[in-house]
C-alpha cells in the first residue's frame, strides 16, 4: 500500500492504538509495522484470527502471560556468551508462557484452529525450564544446589567466615584494643574484613594498611594474624565466581543448541500477541466482522479482457475510529450495485473529509485483519490498492502552490491504479479558477470511469453534481446542513447533491433583504427551481425516514411482546403439564394401594372360602385407571380462547377443562375455586370449570378398601405423601425424619417412596442409604431416574404388610 496514503488516512495513529494493547515489546514493534495487504486470502486469514480472539476473550482471560523477548538473549547464547540470572529468568518465564499457550489450544484445535495453528509455532522447553529452575531461585539467585562443587565451596566459606568474624571480633571487643578503635565494628575494603583504628594509633596494633578516611582520622587495617584467612576467603569466593559462571555457561550452551526455534517461537508469541490486541482493539470500538469481497477474480483494465468492476462497497453506520465515538455522527455508505464512484457536495466543515478518511480507513483496516466500528453486515471488496489526496499539499521548498502540490499527487495516483483500485480525493480541482478548476475536475472523473477504479470525490462544483447525475455508474451524495441552527448535521445522503445555502444562511445571519433579493435575482431561475425541488426531495424523504423508523420501532415492541406472550404462555404450558404428572403419580400410588388391598382382601376371602367375582370386578376398574393414568402427558396446542363461566357449589363435581381432569370443589373464592384432584389440591378459574353430570356424586368417588377378618380389622394409616425432603438437614436429624416418615408409609401401604437428599458432598446420601440396608420396612432401593432428580434421590421399595 502506499505509504503516503496511510500517512494522510491517519492509518499510523491506528497502528499506534492496537500497539497499546499490546503485552510485550515484540508484538508491539509488530502492531506498529502493520500493513495492509492486497492478497485477499490473507486478509480473509486475519480477519478470521480476530473473531476467533474475540470469541476466546469473551469467554476467559487469556494473554501471554510474564513473556519477554528473549531474541537477545538467544542470540547471545548461540554466540556462546553467558546470560545472566535475569535472563535466565526471562527465558523460563517465556517457555512456561508458551507452553501453558500451547496445552490451553490443543485441547481446542476445532473452536479456534487459526489460533491453533500459531500456538504449534510455539517453541517446546526442551528441558531448559526445569535446567534454570534446579540453578536459580525465583529473585535469580544461584542456588547452592546448583552444583556440588558450589555447595561445598560456599559451605567452607560460611565457616571461614565465621572463624574469622570470631577473631575481629576480640580486637573489637579486647579492652586494650577497643580504645584505639573509631568504631568498635567490622567492615570491609576491597572484599576483605578490616576494623577502623584511629590515626594516632598507627603502628600499635600490627598490621596492614587498605584505606583511610577522607579527614585522615581513621585508618582502616587488616590485623596481621588475620591475614592468611582473609585470603582464605578471598580464594574461597574466586572459586564461588568461577563455579557460578561455570554453571550459568552450561545452561546459556544448552540455551544456545536452541536458540533458532527460541527466536521463531517469540515470533509466533508475538503474532498470538497481536491477535489479541486486535481482539481487545475491537472490543474498544465495538467493531464488527467485515465481509469481503474478492478481486482477485477480477482482471486488470489494462489486459485486452476488459471487466468492469463487480464488487458492491456498503457500509451500515460507520464511525471514524480515532474520533470519540459518543459523539460522531455514523455514515450509511451503501451505493446501488454497479456504482463506481460517489460524488459527495456540502458546506464547509460538515464532514465531507471525515466521511472519505472514514471510508478509506476502513478498508485498509479490514485489509490489515482488524475488525471495523460499522455494524454488523458491512461488505468491502479487497482492494489491491488504496490511493488518497486529502489535505493542502503546498511546498516552500519547491514553490508549489495547493492547486501544484494536489495535481503533483494526482499525477503520481493516475499513473498507477487500476480498476482493482480505491481513489478518494477531497476537493478535487480546487485551488485554482473556479471554471478550469471545475473542468479538471470532471475530466480528472471521467478518466477515473475509464480505468475503472472505485472512487469517492468531495467538491464544491455544482458542473460535477450535474456530471454525476447523468453519468451511469456515479451517485451524487451530500452532507445536510441544519438552516435553523446553521450547523452541519454531518449526515450522509446517497442519491441527492447538496446545496450550497449561501443566501438561506446570510439570510439568517442578518444580511439586509434588499441584498438578499438582488443576489436572488442575479441567479439563473431554472437553478433555484432546482433547489427548491431538492429541498422539497430532501424532506420529504426526512418524513419518510423518520416514518419508517417509527414503523421499525413499533415492529420491534410488538415482536417484544410476541415473545413475551410466548414464553408466558409456554411456562403455562409447563405448569399444566408438571401437574397432570404429579396428579399422575398421585393416581399411580392410588392405585398400587387399592391393588395391595385387594390382594390382602382375595387371601382373607381364600381362606374364608368366599366367592372372588366381586373383587374381579374392582380389579377390571382398577386396569381401566391405570391405562389411563399411564398415558403420556403431552404438549397441547396452547388455546387463549375465554370460557364462559358456571356457578359452583361445595363438594360439586367438576372437570378442569386446561388439565382434561375431574375434582371435587373444596373452597370457592370470587373467580376462582380450589379443586381437590385426589390428594392434590390447586387452583382454577371459574371459566376453565365445567360442572360434572348431576348423576355422578361424592359417591362415585373410589372407595377406602377395608381388609377384615372374622377376628381383625386392619385400618390404613393416613398417607404421609409420595416423598420426604430431608435436604437441609444433619445426618442424625435427617435419619430420624426417615424412620417417622418410613413407619407411616409402611403403615398407610405405600408401595414406594422418594427419599430426597440432595446431591451435595455425598455425605447425607451415603448415610440413608446405609440406613436402608437391612431395614425393616423397605426391600429394596435404587437412585432415582434423571426425571426424578437423579442421584439427589433414592426410591425406596416397601415391603408388604
Amino acid at each position: 500500500m502506499d505509504s503516503k496514503t496511510l500517512n494522510v488516512l491517519d492509518y499510523p495513529k491506528i497502528l499506534d492504538r492496537l500497539a497499546g494493547f499490546c503485552d510485550f515489546s515484540a508484538s508491539m514493534d509488530s502492531a506498529r509495522a502493520l500493513e495492509p495487504t492486497s492478497s485477499y486470502d490473507l486478509a480473509l486469514a486475519r480477519i478470521a484470527e480476530t473473531t476467533e480472539a474475540r470469541k476466546l476473550l469473551s469467554m476467559q482471560s487469556t494473554g501471554i502471560g510474564g513473556a519477554h523477548d528473549i531474541r537477545a538473549h538467544a542470540d547471545l547464547a548461540a554466540r556462546s556468551g553467558v546470560l545472566d540470572p535475569h535472563a535466565l529468568l526471562d527465558i523460563k518465564a517465556t517457555l512456561i508462557s508458551c507452553r501453558e499457550l500451547k496445552k490451553a489450544f490443543e485441547k481446542r484445535t476445532e473452536e479456534y484452529p487459526r489460533l491453533t495453528q500459531i500456538a504449534l509455532g510455539l517453541p517446546d522447553s526442551h528441558g531448559l525450564v526445569d535446567a534454570i529452575s534446579r540453578i536459580l531461585s525465583d529473585r535469580g539467585e544461584i542456588l547452592d544446589s546448583a552444583s556440588l562443587k558450589l555447595g561445598e565451596v560456599r559451605r567452607s566459606l560460611r565457616v571461614s567466615q565465621d572463624r574469622l568474624m570470631s577473631r575481629l571480633q576480640k580486637y573489637v571487643t579486647d579492652s586494650k584494643t577497643v580504645s584505639m578503635l573509631q568504631e568498635p565494628i567490622v567492615t570491609q575494603r576491597d572484599g576483605r574484613y578490616v576494623i577502623p583504628l584511629r590515626a594516632e594509633f598507627k603502628g600499635k596494633i600490627k598490621s596492614i594498611i587498605h584505606d583511610q578516611s577522607s579527614s585522615g582520622a581513621t585508618l582502616f587495617i587488616e590485623p596481621l594474624p588475620v591475614v592468611e584467612a582473609n585470603n582464605q576467603i578471598r580464594e574461597l569466593q574466586l572459586s564461588e565466581r568461577d563455579e557460578e559462571r561455570r554453571i550459568l555457561a552450561e545452561v546459556s550452551a544448552q540455551i544456545g543448541e536452541h536458540a533458532t526455534e527460541l527466536k521463531y517461537g517469540v515470533e509466533n508469541l508475538a503474532a498470538l500477541d497481536l491477535t489479541f490486541a486486535k481482539a481487545k482493539y475491537a472490543e474498544e470500538l465495538h467493531a464488527s466482522e467485515p465481509i469481503l469481497q474478492d478481486m482477485s477474480k477480477v482482471e486488470s483494465r489494462k489486459s485486452k479482457d476488459l471487466r468492469p468492476l463487480t464488487c458492491n462497497l456498503k457500509l451500515i453506520h460507520a464511525r471514524h475510529p480515532l474520533l470519540d465515538p459518543n459523539h460522531v455522527v455514523p455514515v450509511d455508505v451503501d451505493p446501488a450495485p454497479g456504482t463506481q464512484a460517489i460524488v459527495i457536495t456540502g458546506p464547509n466543515t460538515g464532514g465531507k473529509t471525515v466521511s472519505l478518511k472514514t471510508v478509506g480507513l476502513l478498508v485498509v483496516m479490514a485489509q490489515s485483519g482488524l475488525h471495523i466500528p460499522a455494524q454488523s453486515g458491512s461488505e468491502l471488496p479487497c482492494f489491491h490498492s488504496v490511493w488518497a489526496d486529502i489535505g493542502d499539499e503546498q511546498s516552500i521548498e519547491q514553490s508549489l502552490s495547493t492547486f501544484s502540490g494536489h495535481i503533483t499527487n494526482i499525477i503520481r495516483i493516475l499513473k498507477k491504479i487500476d480498476n482493482r483500485s480505491l481513489v478518494i480525493f477531497d476537493e478535487l480541482g480546487s485551488g485554482t479558477d473556479p471554471q478550469e478548476g471545475a473542468a479538471i475536475a470532471r475530466a480528472i472523473l471521467s478518466h477515473l470511469l475509464e480505468s475503472g477504479a472505485m472512487t469517492l470525490v468531495a467538491t464544491h462544483y455544482p458542473e460535477l453534481k450535474t456530471f454525476a447525475h447523468g453519468t451511469e455508474g456515479v451517485v451524487n451524495a451530500s452532507l445536510e446542513f441544519d438552516i435553523k441552527t446553521l450547523r452541519p448535521t454531518y449526515k450522509l445522503t446517497l442519491g441527492l447533491p447538496g446545496r450550497s445555502n449561501a443566501l438561506l444562511i446570510a439570510q439568517k445571519l442578518g444580511l439586509p433583504q434588499s441584498i438578499i433579493d438582488d443576489a436572488r435575482a442575479e441567479i439563473n431561475p431554472l437553478d433555484l427551481r432546482a433547489d427548491k425541488l431538492l429541498d422539497d426531495i430532501r424532506k420529504e424523504r426526512n418524513r419518510t425516514s423518520r416514518e419508517r423508523e417509527k414503523l421499525e420501532k413499533a415492529r420491534d415492541k410488538l415482536e417484544a411482546q410476541t415473545r413475551d406472550l410466548e414464553k408466558r404462555l409456554e411456562k403455562i404450558e409447563d405448569e399444566r403439564r408438571e401437574t397432570l404428572a404429579k396428579a399422575r403419580a398421585e393416581g399411580e400410588l392410588e392405585a398400587a394401594v387399592m391393588k395391595r388391598n385387594i390382594d390382602s382382601l382375595k387371601n382373607q376371602l381364600k381362606k374364608a372360602k368366599q366367592p372372588l367375582e366381586a373383587i374381579k370386578l374392582i380389579e377390571e376398574k382398577i386396569d381401566k385407571i391405570e391405562e389411563k393414568v399411564e398415558q403420556p402427558v403431552e404438549r397441547k396446542a396452547l388455546n387463549v380462547e375465554r370460557l364462559t363461566s358456571n356457578e359452583m357449589k361445595l363438594g360439586e363435581r367438576v372437570i378442569i377443562r386446561s388439565l382434561n381432569a375431574e375434582g371435587l370443589v373444596t373452597a370457592l373464592g370470587e373467580s376462582d375455586a380450589e379443586i381437590q384432584i385426589g390428594t392434590v389440591r390447586m387452583r382454577a378459574r371459574l371459566s376453565d370449570l365445567i360442572r360434572k353430570s348431576e348423576k355422578q356424586t361424592v359417591d362415585d368417588r373410589p372407595k377406602t378398601v377395608v381388609s377384615q377378618s372374622s377376628s381383625t380389622v386392619h385400618r390404613q394409616s393416613s398417607s404421609p405423601g409420595m416423598e420426604v425432603d430431608l435436604r437441609g438437614l444433619m445426618s442424625e436429624d435427617a435419619l430420624d425424619k426417615m424412620e417417622r416418615y418410613l413407619e407411616q408409609a409402611f403403615l398407610s401401604g405405600l408401595p414406594f417412596v422418594r427419599i430426597i437428599h440432595g446431591k451435595g458432598t455425598g455425605r447425607l446420601r451415603q448415610a440413608v442409604r446405609t440406613a436402608l440396608r437391612g431395614h425393616e420396612y423397605v426391600g429394596s432401593f435404587e437412585e432415582g431416574g434423571s426425571s426424578e432428580g437423579g442421584e439427589g434421590v433414592t426410591v425406596a421399595k416397601m415391603k408388604s404388610g
